[in-house]
């Protein structure tokens, strides 16, 4: 068995540090890079079709980068350094970035527009232009951290003060255990469980932004998901989440048994109904819940565990999901009583139907 090392902290492997978070990203970078660069052109009085145009590949690549969809591995190999070397090398990327986006664009408006009468002074930058591209790149950059800190939803949520007054909805929980973490701890030691959580705690993050959810909390080796009623039930988004995660870490064994020594095992339980929202704290804010629905889903990651199961749903989830993918079958597992609850709770157990099966989609526990 392989010692276990040092986590990515990214993707699991070094392929899925490649995959684009939001193909969307692509056309939003350029936008904002173009209000960027008119911006800049109505402040110091440049022609705009010359202040967007640089605009656009000054900033957008910039953006890219910070988003992980440009150089993904030099990124991820700078975020993993002590902060002076972090910040040295993520300055200098930004700076020849701005030297090249200016050259590129100085090029186009020479050759392409004219603007320019010699491609020299088509690719010179002022050192106000300098300064102002670096400054909005800097601005933007704290901005998307601290939204990745957070989470896109927390973030948003905060920002138009949505919760600020407590609210009730409904919502879908996930709670994603890791199954024998504190064996891997008690073998291994807390760093290396901590850095072995760490990784796969990164592997969440697109499948979960691909199933439209939120990474609200951590626990220990607890992840804390959520959707809203109607994101989480269209396509059963929420249960093909859990199985996506488990592909995720199920494509490249080989990397977590040269890293870690095994591959990980995951449970989850799943549940819905109405809950509390509210924004909480004063110094740290935070989006918090309050409401039965996440002490049953707390109850069921617990009956996953007695029951060895790997994914558990409750009935009352299951009836509210369309039709399941055709890779997913539904087994009954009774009424249970949970602590907590007056009323015993249907639930059921999902597994990933072989390939050879003909597929048959279930709403309901039979």
């Amino acid at each position: 068995m392989a010692a276990p090392g040092g986590a990515r902290p990214g993707e699991p492997g070094p392929r899925r540090a490649a995959a684009p978070f939001r193909a969307r990203f692509w056309l939003v970078a350029p936008t904002i890079g173009a209000l960027a660069g008119l911006l800049y052109g109505a402040v110091l009085g440049v022609e705009p079709t010359v202040s967007v145009i640089r605009g656009v590949f000054i900033g957008a690549p910039l953006m890219l980068y910070e988003r992980g969809l440009l150089l993904p591995r030099w990124r991820t190999l700078t975020r993993r350094a002590a902060t002076p070397v972090f910040a040295v090398a993520t300055l200098a990327t930004y700076v020849a970035m701005i030297v090249l986006g200016n050259a590129v664009a100085g090029t186009i408006l020479h050759r392409g527009f004219g603007f320019m009468p010699d491609a020299r002074t088509a690719m010179t930058m002022s050192e106000a232009g300098f300064a102002y591209a670096l400054g909005i790149s800097a601005l933007a950059t704290f901005v998307f951290r601290v939204r990745d800190l957070m989470g896109p939803r927390v973030f948003t949520s905060l920002l138009v003060g949505r919760y600020h007054r407590p609210i009730t909805e409904e919502r879908i929980f996930l709670f994603l255990d890791v199954a024998g973490s504190t064996r891997f701890a008690e073998e291994h030691g807390d760093l290396a469980a901590q850095s072995w959580l760490g990784a796969i705690f990164a592997a969440l993050a697109l499948p979960v932004r691909r199933a439209r959810g939120s990474i609200d909390d951590y626990v220990g080796d607890m992840a804390l998901v959520s959707w809203s009623m109607e994101r989480g039930t269209r396509d059963a988004a929420c249960l093909a989440c859990v199985f996506d995660v488990i592909r995720t870490i199920e494509a490249e064994p080989d990397y977590w048994i040269t890293r870690f020594g095994a591959v990980p095992r995951l449970r989850a339980a799943l549940h819905c109904g109405p809950v509390v929202t509210a924004e909480i704290g004063l110094e740290r804010r935070k989006i918090a819940y309050f409401g039965d629905a996440l002490n049953t889903t707390s109850r069921l990651e617990g009956l996953a565990k007695e029951l060895d199961v790997a994914v558990i749903v409750s009935g009352d989830l299951l009836e509210r999901l369309g039709p399941l993918p055709d890779d997913l079958r539904v087994a009954d597992l009774g009424e249970r009583a949970l602590r907590g609850r007056k009323e015993p709770l249907r639930i059921a157990a999902i597994h990933r139907r072989p390939a050879e099966t003909q597929p048959s989609s279930k709403r309901t526990i039979p």
